[in-house]
């Protein structure tokens, strides 16, 4: 809390390394939240997390409660999913926002009507926010219901409560998506200047940041548009999107994975069909026109993808990807953002101040590089764990390698028999994390004859509710013992929150590298052209921060105890070991059924 409040009173940013259990919402919205009461600011604590937002609101509950202040708090998620109109989140968040405004121009919007007349609040509408605002803090589900109840878009009441708002709960995008954030600043009168950034679970901005930046166009895309052209008959239409599918076929030719392809390459063939910015006009005004008949169009999504390719070279990779299906070789072409510093670097330069948080955000230097923080003004800080040492070990077993030149059946049963071995040991329930689901599937083989303990199995694109499912039946064996085998990427590896005794043991075996395909080798090249330090950066650094991930299930309080072991020869690599967190005194031996042994009879 010291550290963050000198660095809003010199109006630096703050990269803070902080593990599980240090209090971190509370450590950053308290400080925040005075210096900007003080200050005429606003916080904004940005979460990818829904779980978060509940956390941040009672955080904010509490403070109110404990100092008898007057806090004004609105938590807001994506437009998209504050809608009240049916069926409405089946639409791809391009689509939406065109739908959106094109029932807004149209005065076809009942919820909208109801909410605002002109630029000014209904009487009903404001007679809710009152409501609202006289029940103190709510999160956001609390208020898209009341709005419900009332025929009102929780968006826009949302929107006008965040006018005076001292601080407000959302996700990244209303700060790192430039157009989302330009709209909702205007309709909030909100700017960067006068605004404190608080980032919670910061090693997830870069990948998102790339995300927002990529654009995709396929060939599914087209066929999707050209049937349509035809069902509409926009017959001109249907033969520019013929033409580019030619154009996507013929790039693809010979190609067996992946090739890059030049943006002027592109660009060019393109504008051998008719001019270029022609062409988008076109495919937005068809687009347009067919969303006055159907919320979603295919046409527009590809005029979409012509405006993104538009973007210069430098930090974006272009190539063509094919992908070999049961039906038919789908064919991608991607504008894929490597540097996600082109988004933030605006964002952190324009604010008041930032604080970057998370239990994994190692190296704390890399972060500050690759998201472009100003080195004269930013903080790095290393937390340690709160948690007594004693309480968990942390073991390497060296004995065996996920690498790709070492998979073979021997290598995935002495991996299966290592795994069911260590997790027999352990008196209660065990996670084991995998590179990839292949990869757990090749060990389970064997695994699942070698265990003496009930095992679960995560499938891969679980939603929210078959997840809770899935914990909710692995948490009754904490007990008696069960084993979860899960990826390191996927929907456990973090976020989850076990305490006390529904997790005994973490096994993360092998590395989550990245394919080493042609979107690694460029962000390796990138990043040695940037940095210098493209191996670490590119392709150790993001597995490592995986690895951590995966492996902080386990201890999640003071009275937690629990093994994490690391499973793979690698990891006393010099180059992967110095990741380890200093105050972690990681341990290597072959002898793991002992030392678990006596690690849980201690």
């Amino acid at each position: 809390m010291v550290d963050i409040d000198e660095a809003l009173k010199s109006k630096k940013h703050l990269i803070a390394h902080a593990p599980t259990g240090l209090g971190k919402t509370a450590a950053t919205i308290a400080p925040a939240l005075t210096h900007a009461l003080d200050n005429n600011l606003t916080v904004f604590f940005l979460t990818s997390r829904h779980t978060q937002h509940h956390i941040a609101i009672e955080t904010i509950k509490a403070i109110t409660e404990r100092h008898k202040v007057k806090i004004k708090a609105i938590d807001i998620i994506g437009k998209k999913w504050m809608c009240l109109v049916p069926g409405i989140q089946l639409l791809y968040s391009g689509e939406f926002a065109d739908y959106c405004k094109r029932l807004k121009e149209t005065n076809a919007c009942e919820f909208f009507k109801k909410t605002k007349k002109g630029t000014a609040m209904t009487e009903k509408a404001s007679e809710v926010i009152k409501y609202i605002r006289d029940k103190n803090i709510l999160a956001c589900d609390d208020v898209i219901k009341i709005c419900k109840e009332n025929d009102l878009c929780p968006y826009e009441i949302t929107n006008q409560m965040a006018k005076d708002a001292d601080i407000i709960i959302c996700d990244y995008n209303y700060i790192f998506n430039k157009r989302i954030r330009d709209g909702f600043f205007l309709r909030s009168t909100k700017n960067l200047e006068e605004s404190i950034l608080i980032i919670d679970e910061g090693h997830n901005v870069p990948a998102r940041l790339r995300e927002i930046m990529t654009a995709r166009l396929s060939s599914n895309m087209l066929k999707s548009a050209i049937k349509e052209a035809k069902k509409l008959k926009y017959f001109d239409t249907i033969e520019t999107l013929v033409s580019l599918q030619d154009i996507l076929n013929d790039l693809s030719n010979g190609v067996k994975d992946q090739k890059i392809i030049g943006r002027d390459n592109f660009m060019k063939r393109v504008e051998d069909i008719k001019g270029y910015s022609d062409i988008v006009d076109d495919l937005k005004a068809v687009g347009d026109a067919i969303r006055e008949t159907q919320r979603q169009s295919f046409v527009g999504s590809i005029a979409t993808f012509l405006e993104e390719w538009l973007h210069e070279e430098k930090g974006f990779l272009r190539f063509i990807e094919v992908k070999n299906q049961k039906s038919s070789p789908s064919v991608i072409l991607q504008n894929r953002c490597l540097d996600p510093s082109i988004v933030s670097k605006e964002v952190f330069e324009g604010s008041y101040s930032s604080i970057l948080m998370s239990g994994t955000l190692t190296p704390t230097i890399m972060y500050r590089d690759i998201l472009g923080f100003d080195t004269e003004r930013t903080i790095l800080k290393k937390y340690k764990s709160p948690f007594p040492q004693d309480n968990r070990l942390n073991l390497v077993i060296p004995k065996t390698s996920t690498k790709f030149s070492s998979r073979s059946e021997s290598q995935y049963k002495e991996i299966a028999k290592i795994c069911a071995e260590a997790t027999d040991a352990v008196p209660g329930n065990c996670a084991i994390f995998f590179p990839s689901y292949r990869l757990r599937d090749d060990v389970y083989n064997f695994f699942s004859t070698l265990s003496k303990k009930t095992i679960f199995l995560e499938e891969s694109g679980l939603g929210n509710e078959e997840k809770k499912d899935l914990l909710d039946r692995f948490k009754e064996y904490h007990k008696i013992g069960a084993v979860l085998l899960a990826v390191a990427s996927g929907s456990f590896g973090e976020g989850i929150d076990l305490p006390g005794d529904y997790l005994k043991c973490v096994a993360v075996v092998g590395l989550p590298l990245n394919q080493p395909n042609l979107e690694t080798k460029e962000l390796i090249k990138y990043y040695d052209m940037r940095f210098q330090r493209g191996w670490d950066y590119g392709y150790i650094f993001p597995a490592l921060n995986k690895v951590m991930q995966a492996a902080g299930r386990c201890i999640r309080s003071g009275t937690d105890r629990g093994a994490i072991l690391f499973i793979d020869h690698r990891y006393v690599w010099d180059n992967y070991f110095k990741c380890f967190p200093i105050d972690w005194d990681v341990k290597i031996s072959m002898d793991y059924i002992k030392e678990i042994g006596k690690f849980f009879k201690n």
